[in-house]
């Protein structure tokens, strides 16, 4: 089963595609959308034109990348900046869309769960998901940006609870 995780956002989104390997799991491709920060007149683009992006970037990954099940970190908000919580439901909303209509299974995962799935505590901090999936992917590196760790986090949880569903 090929998985794609995907960490949502308005600037950066990050994806990890994984499968089972012996041993645990391997990395099919992982990186970032890196969405535009600036229009034609030096400002920044407006939202719809960052979705049109972000959906375009998405369904060229899901074409490459052939998942069986898509991941996507649920949607949560920090009563300190509840515009976050709206700004990533935008993200959020394009990518469930769009895997919908590829016909592809899709599972939400709040962060917390994914957090407590791969460090055994909910509020572990970026650089500890980045330091357990160095670990639990063999990589010799630090998945950076951070988002590509948070995707490949999501992918990993997703996968370990279908091979747990199917035992």
């Amino acid at each position: 089963m090929r998985v794609l995780g995907i960490d949502p956002g308005l600037r950066i989104t990050g994806y990890g595609c994984i499968e089972p390997a012996p041993g645990g799991a391997r990395i099919i491709e992982a990186g970032v959308f890196r969405l535009a920060r600036k229009g034609e007149n030096g400002a920044g683009p407006s939202v719809s034109l960052r979705l049109v992006e972000l959906d375009r970037d998405f369904r060229d990954l899901l074409a490459r990348v052939t998942p069986d099940l898509v991941a996507v970190e649920g949607l949560f908000a920090h009563y300190k900046h509840p515009a976050t919580a709206i700004v990533m439901g935008h993200a959020r909303g394009v990518l469930l869309l769009a895997a919908e209509q590829a016909g592809l299974p899709l599972v939400e995962l709040k962060p917390t769960t994914v957090k407590k799935s791969l460090v055994g505590w909910g509020r572990a901090d970026k650089s500890q998901m980045q330091r357990a999936i160095q670990s639990e992917l063999g990589l010799a590196e630090l998945p950076k940006p951070p988002d590509v760790a948070d995707a490949l986090a999501i992918a990993l949880t997703a996968l370990q609870r279908s091979q747990n569903l199917m035992q």
